[in-house]
């Protein structure tokens, strides 16, 4: 996907666009970064986002990067030094890792597709917690491609998903966000994205990157469940029960 130019509150930044030149919004903020090889995403309010030069750049502008600090929060400051209470808490949200617990009220959930060859024998892993209830689940598609197991890998969190619940859900399928929330022209699996795009409708959902096989504990497991699927030649789907914040768990 590609990026223009542009400034957040007077300060240079590459924002995504679309392949029109508009700027790309999931959940009414759009991808920025302040330095194109940093390895640091950002994200701002689409509303305080200008373009200043309207120059379509190639998606290899800016490297592949992490979520770090939320709306632009850490600034960059000439020579690379910051300071100050926003600055502290900006690096500590940069060097978290990705969440295993979801906010108050909300779902979170990891999502994975696994292919032996492309196309070939494929599999997805879910994850997903909510306050209360831990779902497993490890799904065995046949014969289908990579991105096909990634696509349907968030659609099976989706389903998991109480609609009325806002949730995030992580992947390391950039080709799976960018048709889903990012405007991509999908080019091919046409109606699984678009019946992903259905089911967002109306939804407080947003899909974030994380990197596959760098150690992240959800994206790990939902990993090895959409590998366990493929190994197995079968589909398991488990639901546990988590205590509630404040509750011990009832006796056994």
């Amino acid at each position: 996907m590609p990026w223009v130019r542009g400034k957040v509150r007077g300060t240079s930044v590459y924002a995504r666009v679309d392949e029109t030149g508009r700027l790309a919004t999931v959940g009414g903020r759009v991808e920025i970064r302040y330095q194109p090889r940093d390895g640091r995403l950002y994200r701002a309010v689409a509303a305080n986002v200008v373009i200043v030069d309207a120059t379509v750049l190639p998606d290899d502008t800016c490297a592949p990067a992490e979520e770090a600090a939320r709306d632009g929060a850490k600034r960059q400051v000439r020579g690379g030094a910051s300071s100050g209470p926003r600055a502290t808490a900006a690096r500590a949200a940069a060097a978290a890792p990705p969440p295993t617990e979801p906010p108050p009220s909300s779902a979170l959930a990891y999502s994975d597709g696994a292919c032996s060859g492309n196309p070939g024998p494929a599999g997805l892993g879910v994850v997903v917690v909510t306050e209360g209830e831990r779902i497993e689940v490890s799904e065995f598609l046949g014969q289908a491609t990579n991105n096909v197991a990634e696509l349907t890998a968030v659609l099976r969190a989706l389903e998991a998903i109480d609609p009325k619940t806002p949730a995030v859900i992580y992947t390391d399928s950039r080709y799976a966000i960018g048709v889903v929330q990012q405007g991509w022209k999908a080019k091919a699996n046409t109606e699984l994205v678009a019946e992903l795009r259905r089911r967002l409708v109306g939804r407080e959902v947003e899909l974030r990157y994380v990197p596959g096989h760098a150690g992240v504990e959800l994206n790990e497991r939902a990993d090895a469940l959409a590998r366990l699927a493929i190994s197995r030649r079968a589909s398991e789907r488990r639901v546990a029960p988590r205590p509630v914040a404040g509750r011990s768990a009832a006796p056994t």
